[in-house]
């Protein structure tokens, strides 16, 4: 079948894409902006891409149009199939019915940890030789792609509560219908599409719904909103975690280097490089995904030890004259706060953290949550926020932060800014859900040009 997928650039539609491919198809697509990562890993696997939205694209002739949810009615190519009558269905739709259907679906939902938790238990499963299929909303070091059809029996999915497409509001994860589902947390966000935490709450049951009375819900313990969607009715056995250690998955140690238990007893031990308390949390959820799928917790702690990370969660970017440079995909308060705290941590207070974000996801450019910042900043000693792009005043919602914080509408400056103020033993962490105008590059740059001056008499 020849499928023309709309919106192929995003994460989740080029997973799609090659998921797609790998299952036999002819696929083409065609995105607003043809750019990569996934343009070139699109285009490695050989498939066409097309830049804009042209009506006419209906002369490939594809026999199915998927549709990302980036697209919405007035989309010239759009109007084309809806007036030609031709068929389509939503990413979300097409996973479920042509990769989903007939395996043990794991589901990892959440506000926080979606991809991070998913990467986990896929390279767990992996680990175990059990060669899942995964769509991540990230690139796991351990994977090196985002997708990957795998063998028929397992797949892992990040399942994402944003709607589904222009003519499917539901959110995507209602779609999956896991017998394993990962509840990691659940706060407001996407305050473009929903008025309230409650309207979110609504579709997390949906969720639980669709789970079966032999699957399982692995639940975050302590989560007021989890136990609101909880107490609508739920038909599957519960494991938590984070919770008091006789009712579920404990972590024992600091956050580098510690024991897991379930419900007292002991099931292995995790030693690894990644930073934070947040992290932790995301293995004890993993580990209880995966023994759901007969992974004893044993192998799967062992599985950890050896887990690379994913790419933009913490990535270390560069180092020039002692000051470390890292990205982030946070972009909500509360992951802000987490990944900062996870930071210095880590560092053990040696050096200054100098946070660098942009408030770019469409609930931080409506300013609905814009107040929590100052809060989400405080463990950085200096935040450099970039105004580019708001409707809102981030200098005066920073203000309580006085000297700690300083803005700028322009990239360039915030660059020489921060260039000017670090020093050796700094860390300089970049957070956005975004490329961030490629600002990683141009800080190292700029670091380069200030501390790394040849030698004059060099050559002379």
């Amino acid at each position: 079948m020849h499928i023309h997928i709309l919106g192929i650039c995003g994460t989740f539609m080029g997973g799609i894409a090659a998921l797609a491919q790998t299952c036999g198809h002819q696929v083409t697509g065609c995105d607003a902006q043809v750019y990569p990562p996934m343009s070139d890993q699109l285009e490695r696997l050989g498939i066409r891409l097309i830049e804009g939205y042209g009506a006419d694209q209906l002369a490939l002739k594809p026999e199915l149009w998927v549709v990302g949810n980036a697209i919405s009615r007035g989309n010239p190519l759009m109007e084309a199939i809806l007036d030609a009558g031709q068929p389509y269905v939503s990413g979300p739709q097409w996973l479920a019915e042509h990769v989903l259907a007939g395996r043990w679906t794991l589901a990892v939902a959440g506000t926080h940890g979606k991809t991070t938790t998913s990467s986990m238990l896929a390279w767990i499963l992996e680990h175990a030789g059990l060669n899942p299929g995964f769509l991540i909303g990230g690139v796991p070091v351990d994977f090196e792609a985002s997708a990957r059809l795998g063998e028929p029996g397992f797949f892992v999915v990040e399942a994402d509560e944003y709607d589904t497409a222009f003519f499917d509001k539901r959110s995507k994860f209602v779609h999956y219908r896991p017998r394993t589902a990962v509840l990691n947390n659940l706060e407001y966000d996407h305050a473009d599409i929903f008025p309230d935490l409650g309207a979110i709450e609504t579709q997390f049951h949906h969720l639980v719904r669709t789970v079966p009375g032999s699957g399982k819900l692995v639940v975050q313990s302590g989560s007021e909103a989890l136990a609101r969607v909880l107490a609508r009715g739920c038909w599957s056995a519960v494991e938590y975690f984070d919770a008091p250690v006789a009712d579920g998955w404990c972590a024992h140690g600091d956050e580098q280097s510690f024991h897991v238990t379930w419900q007292g007893q002991p099931q292995g031990e995790v030693r690894w490089r990644l930073m934070g308390a947040h992290n932790r949390a995301n293995a004890l959820a993993a580990v209880a995904a995966a023994r759901h799928a007969g992974v004893p917790g044993q192998l799967a702690c062992e599985a950890l030890s050896a887990f690379g990370g994913v790419k933009r969660r913490m990535e270390w970017r560069g180092e020039v004259a002692g000051i470390s440079v890292y990205d982030d995909f946070a972009h909500h308060p509360t992951a802000i706060a987490t990944t900062l705290a996870g930071l210095r941590q880590s560092s053990q207070n040696r050096g200054r953290i100098l946070a660098v974000f942009e408030p770019r996801s469409n609930t931080m450019k409506l300013g609905s949550i814009k107040d929590r910042l100052p809060d989400a900043l405080q463990q950085a000693d200096i935040s450099f926020g970039y105004a580019g792009g708001l409707g809102w005043d981030l200098a005066e919602t920073l203000a309580p932060m006085g000297a700690r914080a300083r803005v700028h509408a322009d990239l360039d400056a915030l660059v020489a800014d921060v260039a000017r103020e670090a020093r050796s033993g700094d860390h300089v962490l970049v957070m956005s859900n975004g490329g961030f105008g490629g600002i990683h590059a141009k800080l190292l740059a700029a670091l380069s040009a200030r501390f790394e001056t040849p030698d004059p008499g060099l050559g002379a």
